[in-house]
């Protein structure tokens, strides 16, 4: 079975997103952060919130391409295929909560089940039974379906206060089925942003991703391509804007209105690099972030492993004991240019070191797939 082709304004895109993600993950210090570059504390989007839904909506712009091998067939062997690749992705997501694996730091009554990968693997799981049976047509009614009784069940599953962090359904279903003490605690209550029922709406915003690839895929003509996904981004994404006065813009509940605004702007951004790399064939300039753009998920790993050590090692700065993370960010880059310059210097330097990563891993071919 053959691979299937790669776009280049698909993998160009992602590395953007990526190369976002990992300044924005990796401050020298949270106390010092410019505002773009924190999420949104609960209503509204920040350039921050775009990075998660974007890498989605790629995921669903790529599945068309990947599912073409399969002949849109859902044999038994593809649905071996998916379940194999979304469990490791979620085994994988729950390895790296679990991580540094230090005995006496095991605490089984307190560990958070669902993040990121989970919250990717169930996505991808749901979305590619989805996508093997139903056409184009079919999916943009499903994914209407999904934005419409999502609403529908955030309203009815808490009619008081639909939408706040303590009263939402969302948080109320996750610590009925996963009980509060496995949920995330960064909001200063248990809730966890990457929680079950909102896995439902971020399907939608794969389906757009999908629906996106497939204007790319079945394209003879990449102008017009362009033009209709700048269109279709740009309508979805002001009436995401407009619904969002009434269905507030959030990522943490992963609102409908969120999912068209995030999907909207992905769409446009999605078509001007078409226009740029495949009509204006301006690829050089980019190239830079096609290397970010083809080891993800590989790269979200190693990040993530890097901090979480880097969070556990101890070290004395003035007599006091520091994390490695703080002390790196003390030592090398505030005293060089302030707080928050620094800040921001040391998430550019992260960035700088992991591109040169999969640079290396770029120039030898070298994919790693879950």
């Amino acid at each position: 079975m053959s691979e299937p082709r790669r776009i280049k304004s698909i993998d160009i895109f992602r590395g953007i997103t990526i190369s976002l993600m990992i300044v924005v993950n990796n401050p020298g210090s949270w106390s010092n952060v410019y505002g773009p570059l924190l999420h949104a504390k609960w209503h509204g989007c920040t350039l921050t919130d775009l990075v998660f839904p974007f890498f989605i909506f790629l995921m669903g712009a790529s599945m068309r391409f990947a599912f073409v091998k399969w002949h849109y067939f859902p044999s038994g062997k593809f649905y071996k295929h998916i379940l194999r690749r979304t469990l490791s992705i979620f085994i994988v997501g729950i390895l790296l909560n679990a991580y540094p694996f230090i005995r006496q730091d095991w605490d089984w009554s307190n560990f958070r089940i669902l993040g990121v990968l989970q919250r990717i693997a169930l996505t991808y799981g749901i979305s590619a039974c989805l996508i093997i049976k139903y056409d184009f047509k079919q999916m943009t009614k499903i994914l209407v379906g999904i934005l419409a009784s999502y609403w529908a069940i955030l309203l009815i599953g808490s009619p008081n206060d639909p939408y706040s962090l303590e009263m939402n359904i969302v948080r109320k279903l996750d610590i009925l089925i996963l009980g509060e003490n496995h949920l995330y605690s960064g909001y200063g209550l248990k809730f966890d942003p990457e929680g079950l029922l909102s896995t439902i709406p971020c399907i939608g915003t794969l389906i757009i991703g999908y629906l996106m690839g497939g204007m790319l895929h079945t394209t003879k003509n990449f102008s017009d391509c362009s033009k209709r996904m700048f269109m279709f981004g740009s309508i979805i994404a002001g009436i995401g804007y407009a619904w969002g006065f009434i269905l507030p813009l959030n990522k943490a509940l992963w609102t409908s209105s969120y999912v068209l605004y995030t999907g909207g702007v992905a769409a446009i951004i999605l078509s001007i690099i078409t226009f740029c790399v495949d009509i204006k064939k301006w690829k050089k300039p980019f190239w830079f972030f096609e290397v970010f753009g083809t080891n993800s998920i590989f790269l979200f790993i190693v990040s993530g492993l890097w901090t979480k050590t880097i969070l556990k090692i101890q070290m004395d700065f003035n007599g006091k004991s520091i994390t490695a993370y703080s002390y790196l960010y003390r030592t090398m880059f505030e005293p060089v240019v302030g707080e928050l310059n620094g800040s921001l210097l040391f998430a550019i330097s992260h960035f700088i070191v992991f591109w040169l990563l999969l640079y290396w891993m770029y120039k030898k071919d070298i994919r790693i797939k879950l």
